[in-house]
């Protein structure tokens, strides 16, 4: 079988985007992981679907599969990839855009810049919403990890603010986040028990009151380059703990977003560039398992 694809990336974060409109074509989980493996496949951190609209009063739909092939609910850095896949293909003239996607309707602009402003809708703070196995809904909470040391069974806590995006979120602010340990602590954030459906692992270090550095280590992907949804829950969170003031530059490692919030029951507005990389061909192998 063959699949027509689109390599795209936002500030690094590379996407394989594909369109389900013209080519009747959603992947298997095993399918996914084929076509996100960096060796045999094309290889990215996530799969993004175009597909047309499940309801009425919307554009589009958008579907999100990690490269586990997992499929996930949110996706910001491949909202502004997907708005600027939809114009580029003649999809649509629209500047602005409805996307349904499993965790609501969004609405992507594209600005006259270029860069892609996307409505991520109002965060929610309540354990049941992001899930997360807690009795309080407090700010910032302590969460017991494993020591990265693995010779020794001592245990190490964390302060954590959960926050989600559509997707769950646990952000943790650091002294230095060149240094921090995302990939030890990472994985046993993501798979921590009280998190059921696993979580983002935020490390946010505080530059200013308008800036920080960000590296996320995602659910079923790892760290990336950067994380869309990962710098709008990290800006919430900081806003909350009173450390940030909206507007605020979030440095990752694969560029810079600008995130905006104004506070309780308002969305948040993520601003940045989307990039279509190449486009190509490929012959998906029969014998993949479904």
């Amino acid at each position: 079988m063959k699949i027509r694809f689109t390599k795209m990336h936002g500030l690094g974060n590379d996407f394989i985007v594909l369109d389900a409109i013209h080519q009747r074509f959603v992947p298997t989980p095993a399918q996914a992981r084929f076509l996100a493996d960096r060796h045999f496949g094309v290889g990215c951190d996530q799969i993004l679907i175009v597909e047309e609209p499940a309801r009425a009063g919307v554009d589009f739909r958008y579907r999100i599969f990690n490269a586990d092939g997992g499929e996930v609910e949110q996706c910001g850095n491949g909202a502004r990839c997907f708005v600027r896949f939809v114009h580029d293909h003649g999809l649509t003239d629209k500047p602005e855009i409805r996307v349904e996607t499993r965790a609501g309707i969004i609405s992507p602009r594209l600005e006259a810049s270029g860069d892609i402003t996307v409505n991520m809708g109002v965060p929610r703070f309540l354990p049941a919403e992001i899930p997360f196995d807690s009795d309080s809904d407090a700010v910032v909470q302590p969460l017991q990890v494993g020591d990265i040391n693995s010779n020794t069974n001592i245990n190490t806590s964390v302060d954590i603010s959960v926050v989600s995006m559509g997707n769950p979120h646990a952000v943790q602010v650091v002294d230095n986040v060149a240094a921090a340990p995302v990939e030890h602590i990472g994985p046993l954030i993501e798979n921590h028990p009280r998190f059921p459906n696993r979580v983002n692992a935020g490390f946010m270090q505080v530059l200013d009151r308008h800036a920080i550095g960000l590296r996320v280590f995602e659910r079923g992907a790892g760290e990336t380059l950067a994380c869309g949804t990962g710098a709008c829950a990290a800006v919430v969170a900081g806003i909350r703990r009173g450390l940030l003031d909206s507007p605020v530059r979030v440095a990752t490692r694969g560029g810079e977003l600008v995130i905006a919030w104004g506070g309780i029951d308002a969305p948040v507005l993520m601003t940045g560039p989307a990039v279509s990389v190449f486009e190509g061909e490929i012959d998906l192998p029969g014998n993949i398992e479904p």
